[in-house]
């Protein structure tokens, strides 16, 4: 008899993480790695909080599990009744699930299930953009438009209509399916419109800033103005998928706060706990909850309305609230922002540093002039974040993203780190992330 394995998109070498302290992870030989991925952008409180595990092991003390169609909790009302004046949608009715591609899910039910008790049932073209990602169940996938996910489920695909993406360094290149103007996304929008017929489409959901799809690109100030104007318009609901930008982590609680948009849904995930355990929500606005609820909601999950879950959020949200760490995202982000923008000015592979607060990415290409990306087949973006983990006597972690260019070339560094870092770990980012590129440019060059 064979023992069982792990199945790691890894691969079968990797280090074994076996303590987490503030924003390092350490593993079984003893080596620190500064995770300045946060993950996969999911850590803003930091690793090791024990008051937050403490939180859990009460809530599961008591009671671990009551499935949500029979009972609700203690947890669960006490949390929603915290969060809920944070959220940009007032009056929210919130639907707790397992992570961000539950979430996604729930929300493209929801859309589905108010237009049927508004009684217009033609309404079913949802749309998304291109570069943008929403999850990786089959649902989700589909209302993603990163085409690298993408194209081995092809033909399971299809559904959705997707626009182009806020993009501006790349709005106008061949294969970017970027723009770089509110203007130019009605414009589209209008066009699809034109194509599909009033009264049919009932959704656009989008990241409010584009996460790991297009590393922290910002929309231009008049883009989510202009978009959620022309949702209102044509009584489209506006879903924001606030999982990687919410809670702090674009230095505002939510990333659609920097441009004071209501939608009138919202998902949320990895920031709501930190890490510290699977759980996520769609926010629902009460003109869109009310008519759902009225008429019934064919949907659910097995670990849906979690009570350690919220339990978790409760705590976490304590100390985002108690720590001010909203604040030290932006003031942190604008910190390394800048520390980067520094170091690697002169860079001749670094495209644009970009994002807000601690969410931050960097563009590499083969040349700056004319932003023509290094080809897929060099794995730029692997080699970088490998060496980056491996150099030195202290790892430092960051995150990936490529084939943003044209769905096949491109690479991108993502950075997102806990939202305690300091000065120097500010420091420790800026260096190693300088050193790793500097030396997967002289390893290729040689080679």
């Amino acid at each position: 008899m064979s023992d069982g394995k792990i199945f790691s998109r890894g691969g079968p070498l990797l280090p074994r993480a076996v303590r987490g302290e503030g924003a390092y992870i350490i593993d079984a030989s003893g080596r620190r790695y500064l995770d300045a991925a946060g993950g996969a952008i999911v850590v803003g409180i930091g690793h090791g909080r024990a008051d937050v595990a403490a939180a859990a092991a009460e809530q599961m003390g008591r009671i671990a599990y009551a499935h949500g169609s029979a009972f609700t909790a203690d947890a669960l009302e006490s949390w929603s009744s915290e969060v809920g004046p944070l959220l940009p949608i007032r009056d929210a009715s919130l639907y707790p699930v397992s992570g961000g591609s539950e979430a996604a899910e729930t929300a493209l039910k929801m859309v589905r299930a108010y237009w049927l008790a508004k009684g217009e049932t033609e309404r079913t073209v949802v749309v998304s953009r291109w570069g943008s990602y929403h999850g990786n169940t089959l649902g989700a996938l589909d209302l993603s438009g990163r085409k690298g996910l993408r194209r081995p489920y092809e033909p399971w695909l299809g559904r959705f209509e997707h626009v182009s993406a806020p993009y501006p360094y790349r709005a106008g290149l061949d294969g970017a399916n970027a723009i770089g103007s509110g203007a130019a996304a009605v414009a589209e929008l209008d066009a699809l419109l034109a194509r599909v017929g009033p009264g049919r489409i009932a959704a656009f959901v989008a990241e409010p800033i584009v996460g790991a799809t297009l590393a922290a690109a910002v929309p231009p100030d008049d883009y989510w103005p202009a978009v959620a104007a022309w949702c209102a318009q044509h009584n489209v609901l506006l879903v924001a998928d606030e999982v990687m930008t919410g809670f702090g982590r674009t230095g505002t609680w939510f990333g659609v706060d920097h441009w004071q948009v209501k939608p009138d849904l919202l998902l949320a995930a990895k920031g709501a706990t930190s890490g510290y355990w699977p759980f996520g929500f769609v926010a629902v606005a009460p003109h869109v909850a009310e008519p759902i609820l009225a008429s019934g909601f064919v949907h659910g999950f097995t670990y849906s309305h979690s009570l350690p879950g919220a339990a978790v959020a409760r705590a976490v949200l304590k100390i985002l609230r108690e720590e001010q760490l909203v604040d030290a995202s932006a003031a942190r982000g604008a910190q390394l922002h800048a520390a980067l923008a520094t170091e690697l000015a002169d860079d001749p592979w670094v495209g644009e540093i970009r994002g807000r607060g601690l969410l931050l990415g960097i563009e590499l290409v083969a040349d700056r002039a004319t932003k023509a990306p290094h080809p897929r087949a060099a794995r730029v973006t692997e080699r970088i974040i490998a060496s980056a983990k491996q150099a030195g006597t202290e790892g430092l972690l960051l995150y990936s993203g490529t084939a943003q260019a044209n769905g096949i070339d491109g690479d991108q560094l993502v950075i997102g780190p806990p939202l305690i870092i300091g000065d120097a770990e500010i420091e420790r980012i800026t260096a190693g992330t300088a050193a790793a590129i500097r030396a997967v440019r002289k390893e290729l060059a040689a080679s």
